[in-house]
């Protein structure tokens, strides 16, 4: 899978760093201001270099890129833009539980579909009134050949312009707990399947998140992703490399938010001198730096598991927790390397702040890491053997 030489893909890495610094981070300011990412001048740019289809296997269309090669790619566009970041993580996320849970006959219809754009698939497993899991309450009840689905969904990125959803829901008694839920495919403007957008975010601007809303929706059974009662094993599935996903994210903002610490260090002179000679400074920079230098190690570790089908739920969830906090720290210290200037919004560290809490609550809360790493831990599971 991937490039089949190192210089290959490196040089492909390097396209992609130029095409994000070049043509999406001049368009950065406009997308903030006006809260609106102008998909008909980047979606054609996105086609022509790859993006779309970055880990869709090759013989569906994509690059096939491993996830040792796909997360630096995330990094980079974190740098640039936490909308343009999470736009894409959530349409090849969802797209790699196609490629995973799908029958052929699925991944045959949508995978080349997502490989060109031509098509997207969002996630829609949050609701407004539970949580992301078990207790969820949309339902899908078979009636014939197809299934009415009731229920809500909230806070789902992309909504704004994705054609299919994979939506959560229990198809069985929600006694069964997790064998009671499927993953249904719902295509956008079905009967009785209503959007709402979700405007005015924090961060990220621009980034399409919306409330779904399914009125004795009409969903053909052959819809459902895999097989009936497999819904939580599926999001569950994904949710465990999208967690390392996120964590690279939250560490290519990390980095950006370092690189422009010591740029203004460098420059900044008060009462004669450039404030990177100050102690106080110097300490800043190096817990930054100590900070990201702990989480790239970690992204390497879990990402080469994931590469070598290891289950590794822990390491994931420990990886994410890292990476939020991580970035947290970081920006804060970064606000303080800038001081006044990092308040402005013609400063990149005011962006990188509000874009980095979204990663706070991506794919699981800081609490509910720490319960399934703790969870993991008192059964046994050490992602690690003694003695070293």
């Amino acid at each position: 899978m991937g490039f089949t030489t190192q210089e290959e893909y490196l040089e492909f890495k390097q396209r992609i760093t130029d095409f994000l610094w070049k043509e999406v981070e001049p368009l950065v300011p406009e997308m903030e201001e006006k809260d609106h990412i102008p998909r008909t001048v980047l979606f054609p740019r996105f086609r022509e270099m790859g993006l779309f289809r970055l880990i869709i296997p090759e013989e569906y269309g994509g690059l096939g890129l491993t996830t040792v090669q796909y997360l630096p790619l995330l990094a980079e566009m974190s740098k640039v833009s936490g909308a343009i970041r999470a736009l894409i993580h959530v349409h090849l996320t969802t797209a790699r539980a196609v490629m995973l849970f799908g029958r052929e006959e699925q991944k045959k219809a949508h995978l080349p579909k997502f490989a060109t754009g031509e098509s997207s698939l969002a996630f829609g497993l949050t609701e407004a009134n539970a949580g992301t899991g078990l207790d969820i309450k949309t339902t899908a009840v078979k009636q014939g050949d197809r299934f009415v689905l009731n229920g809500e969904k909230h806070l789902i990125t992309n909504a704004d312009f994705t054609d299919l959803f994979m939506i959560a829901c229990y198809t069985g008694p929600r006694e069964l707990g997790g064998k009671g839920m499927s993953a249904l495919l719902v295509e956008n403007g079905a009967p009785g399947f209503t959007i709402e957008p979700m405007p005015h975010l924090l961060g990220c601007k621009g980034l399409g998140h919306g409330i779904l809303t399914f009125k004795d929706c009409s969903v053909p059974v052959q819809n459902i992703l895999g097989r009936e009662g497999q819904g939580l094993e599926i999001f569950l599935g994904e949710l465990e490399a999208s967690r390392v996903f996120v964590a690279a994210s939250s560490m290519g903002t990390a980095e950006r938010a370092l690189m422009e610490s010591i740029e203004y260090a460098k420059k900044r002179v008060t009462f004669g001198k450039p404030i990177a000679q100050r102690e106080s400074v110097r300490m800043l920079l190096a817990d930054m730096a100590t900070d990201i230098y702990g989480l790239r190690l970690m992204l390497e570790d879990v990402a080469r598991k994931i590469d070598e089908g290891k289950p590794c739920a822990l390491e994931a969830s420990m990886c994410k927790t890292h990476g939020l906090e991580t970035v947290c720290r970081v920006t804060d210290k970064a606000m303080q390397v800038l001081g006044g200037r990092s308040y402005l919004q013609s400063w990149p560290i005011e962006r990188l702040l509000r874009d980095a809490r979204l990663n706070v609550l991506e794919e699981g809360t800081p609490s509910i890491q720490r319960l399934v790493t703790a969870r993991a831990l008192l059964s046994g599971d050490l992602p690690w053997e003694f003695p070293w």
